[in-house]
């Protein structure tokens, strides 16, 4: 038996130690999240810096006669949803890294990733109606002769009303997907409970978005939830980038202290 025992344990090498400050492979997946939600984040500001908007948003006469003299406007919304989508991505990679124990938590996550794929496709829809539809319309009104142009800028505006309900539920639905995402990386502690809280709070920024943009279109009282918004997702991404890659939440480290 002591032979037999002998051989045993010469025949199951041990694992050997994980390298200090070296992460697992394990970490690779919430690094993808982390690129991708901050990657998304980053085109939707570079894409937005070229949006036409000196005037006003819901002074249309002059925003339309903007929107028309744009070249790049369609290719502007594209990079929109483009960054729309990388985020998104981030989100749902993140949600399966998490994995939310069974229970409530588990719900928590399957509804933030519907609700994510929701306003994914909402943003999609919204992006065709402004980024394409809009643009036509406006061309159309400023190239059409004084008599068709009543009829023409009745049609952008139409259109103009459609984005604003879009836009309202698209941001619904966003809010909601950071919201439950949130919940969820505040309860798995993969990586610090504070941007899931700042995630929370960018989303409760989108819900207040929604809500103003449905009630009263693109009017000055959502600039504090749309400054709020860009600042708390481009604080939680940075974090969670920087966490996944260097900082002490990475997940070999977390894995080496438990």
């Amino acid at each position: 038996m002591k032979k037999f025992e002998t051989e045993d344990s010469h025949s199951q090498p041990t694992a050997a130690p994980a390298e200090p400050g070296r992460l697992s492979t394990s970490s690779g997946p919430l690094r993808l999240a982390a690129t991708l939600a901050f990657a998304g984040f980053v085109v939707s500001v570079v894409a937005g810096l070229f949006h036409a908007e000196s005037a006003s948003a819901n002074d249309h006469p002059a925003t339309f006669a903007e929107y028309a003299r744009s070249g790049i406007w369609t290719a502007v919304h594209l990079g929109q949803f483009v960054g729309m989508a990388l985020l998104i991505a981030g989100l749902l990679v993140l949600l399966v890294v998490l994995k939310a124990p069974d229970g409530a938590m588990a719900w928590t996550a399957r509804f933030g990733a519907a609700a994510a794929v929701a306003a994914l496709a909402l943003y999609a829809a919204l992006q065709a109606v402004d980024g394409v539809a809009l643009k036509h319309a406006v061309d159309a009104w400023a190239a059409a002769a004084e008599p068709e142009k009543a009829a023409r800028f009745a049609t952008a505006e139409g259109i103009r009303w459609l984005e604003w309900g879009m836009r309202s539920y698209q941001s619904f639905m966003l809010g909601a997907a950071l919201l439950l995402t949130g919940a969820v990386v505040v309860r798995a502690r993969r990586v610090s409970q504070l941007i899931g809280y700042l995630m929370a709070l960018s989303g409760l920024a989108y819900v207040a978005q929604g809500w103003i943009i449905g009630a009263e279109g693109f009017s000055p009282a959502n600039a504090i939830p749309t400054l709020a918004g860009i600042v708390l997702i481009l604080v939680w991404t940075v974090w969670l980038l920087l966490s996944a890659w260097f900082g002490k939440d990475a997940p070999s480290r977390e894995m080496r202290r438990g």
